[in-house]
């Protein structure tokens, strides 16, 4: 896509995926120039590989800030090590360690993802509330509850969106509506990726400029297209109203996620204006033989 300004950042769960060769991809697209093609029509991406493995290495960011566009945002998850391991107690020096080794994308960075465990509730609010009020003001951030005392709206959930909202943070939105729709029965794509994701209800809200979506689709294309209608709606209002959200689009083995993002993206286009979606590289090279 292009434009200075996007009004809509768009992506996927990851760049490097070999089932996207022949549509994203080119059939023989080497690894290395994946983010260079991906960059070409996608606007954004989860960066979920710092969440199993902290920082990449300074010579792998350096090639990931060459191949991404200027308009690139990159959003990575804080390490599970600092989340999970150290439930956000005592990580100053290690979350220093990992802006400074981001530090080379500078505004190639969107928010960064603060993925929370499933057991961590109002009691452990007081060290999210800390992490944030330390937050570096230059780099935007995104916190994913999964406890079930927040999506209750009783007063864990009242007490979190406060602080989110004070400190400029927006709360992710976790849509596993459509990967819950059905049965998993025995498709193992099913299978695998409801036994992943957590069973929590959708709750809409924008406590800052930068509403995340993780929209978790299904196989059946008909349930994704019935549950994001609403999305249309939200989506177009919070553009309209100035914010920039960002929608990254999942299908249960992501084999079909960039194909259904593009679909989501033309529908959007018809409420709002935004830039024209490039051509996947992959089909670009099957239409010239």
């Amino acid at each position: 896509m292009t434009g200075d300004q996007p009004r809509l950042f768009l992506g996927l769960p990851m760049w490097a995926n070999n089932e996207w060769r022949g549509s994203l991809y080119a059939r023989h697209a080497p690894p290395e120039g994946m983010l260079h093609d991906y960059g070409a029509v996608f606007t954004s991406v989860e960066g979920n590989t710092t969440f199993y493995s902290g920082p990449p290495k300074a010579a792998t960011i350096a090639h990931w800030a060459r191949q991404a566009p200027a308009g690139f945002r990159f959003c990575f998850k804080l390490p599970a090590r600092l989340t999970h391991e150290k439930r956000l107690v005592g990580i100053a020096d290690e979350l220093e360690t990992f802006f400074e080794a981001l530090a080379p994308l500078h505004e190639r960075l969107g928010p960064i993802m603060v993925q929370l465990p499933r057991d961590f509730g109002a009691q452990e609010l007081p060290a999210l509330e800390a992490l944030l009020r330390h937050w570096p003001s230059a780099i935007p951030c995104a916190v994913e509850v999964r406890h079930s005392e927040f999506f209750h709206k009783g007063t864990a959930e009242q007490q979190l969106n406060r602080l989110l909202i004070t400190y400029g943070v927006d709360r992710v939105m976790l849509d596993v509506r459509p990967l819950f729709a059905t049965p998993a029965g025995d498709d193992t794509r099913l299978i695998k990726a409801q036994g992943e994701k957590p069973k929590r209800p959708l709750h809409v809200i924008s406590t800052a400029n930068m509403p995340i979506v993780r929209f978790i689709g299904h196989c059946d294309m008909a349930i994704n297209e019935r549950l994001f209608t609403p999305w249309c709606e939200r989506l177009t209002l919070w553009i309209k109203q100035g914010k920039t959200p960002f929608l990254f689009v999942h299908t249960p083995d992501n084999r079909q996620a960039p194909q259904l993002a593009r679909r989501f993206y033309a529908r959007l286009a018809e409420r709002v204006e935004l830039p024209p979606f490039e051509a996947f590289p992959g089909e670009r090279q099957s239409a010239l033989f």
